[in-house]
């Protein structure tokens, strides 16, 4: 009989917030919005961790760290605020590495992500309730389905760590290499087809795993999606998305252009916890085909994709 995983944070009962790590760089009205988000939920602890400026935004990263000034509830504030610029991957890295050798869990946001109110209950209740179960690795508030679930659960299992606002333990952080020393031979000896099963998404994160290691991709994140896969690590998904990524622009590291994240929506408690600890690879097959588009549409899919875009010119022509 599968049976329901048994840990604390089951009760209705809210739990303290753990502490929270805010990541700032060099964009003053994001961080700004973010602190507005952390001051509905005042957390006790807040971890600050910040780049240097690179040549030219001196001024940009002064004024970032200046919007910090805003944090006005009672709490106890570490900051680690680089003088020197270390890049995207370095920072956010040795930040978290100076993070975990604080504090055994915490949650973590970047300047561009605005959490539901609900996503740091949601993250408190699930890092109490997993925190000895090493199968976990993280605790996200991102959902990007645009799809119906497959159960009333508030949140399901994946393989991929979105970190647009997240939380994990330094359990799980101990796992991070940011060498990627195990790479060339899980790539050689063929374990990432063991990993994702489809030849499609072998070729797309090889070449991204290949591209990151050789220092072409400047990121942290991808760094550690190959470190949880390598443990076998899940990560728990909100049935809605919790997180807001509005960092979408030409100040933006990663995500230049317009597109952004679905609005945030709230979680209702008590959790519907799932009654056993399995990946929802319907869930993920979509996420690879659609989010990470690795994986091309079936034949017949992208036939219909095509007609309904002639259709939409033809319609626009008409009027």
């Amino acid at each position: 009989m599968l049976q329901e995983p048994t840990s604390a944070g089951t009760t209705g009962r809210a739990p303290a917030i753990p502490a929270v790590a805010l990541l700032i760089y060099n964009r003053p009205r994001h961080t700004a919005r973010v602190i507005e988000a952390l001051r509905v939920v005042a957390p006790p602890t807040l971890f600050l961790i910040g780049d240097g400026p690179r040549p030219g935004a001196e001024g940009r990263v002064a004024e970032a760290r200046e919007a910090l000034r805003a944090v006005d509830w009672p709490c106890v504030i570490r900051s680690n605020l680089a003088s020197e610029n270390l890049g995207c991957a370095t920072r956010v890295s040795s930040g978290l590495d100076w993070l975990f050798s604080q504090t055994d869990r915490a949650i973590i946001l970047e300047d561009d992500c605005v959490p539901d109110p609900s996503f740091f209950r949601y993250c408190a209740e699930l890092l109490e309730r997993y925190a000895d179960d090493e199968r976990i690795m993280a605790i996200s508030g991102n959902n990007f389905q645009r799809r119906a679930p497959r159960t009333e659960a508030s949140y399901y299992f994946s393989r991929y760590p979105h970190c647009w606002g997240w939380a994990t333990w330094r359990r799980a952080w101990s796992h991070y290499d940011h060498a990627m020393a195990a790479w060339p031979a899980v790539r050689d000896q063929g374990w990432l087809q063991d990993i994702l099963g489809n030849a499609a998404a072998v070729r797309y994160w090889a070449n991204i795993f290949d591209r990151t290691a050789a220092g072409e991709i400047d990121s942290w994140a991808y760094r550690w999606t190959l470190a949880c896969w390598l443990q076998g690590g899940l990560t728990t998904l909100p049935a809605v998305n919790l997180v807001k990524n509005i960092g979408f622009g030409d100040e933006a590291t990663h995500t230049r252009g317009s597109e952004e994240t679905p609005e945030s929506g709230a979680l209702s408690f008590p959790l519907r916890h799932p009654p056993f600890v399995i990946r929802d690879a319907q869930a993920d097959d979509w996420s690879e085909r659609e989010h990470f588009r690795s994986i091309p549409p079936a034949l017949p899919e992208r036939i219909l994709r095509k007609a309904r875009r002639l259709a939409a010119r033809l319609r626009s022509g008409a009027e």
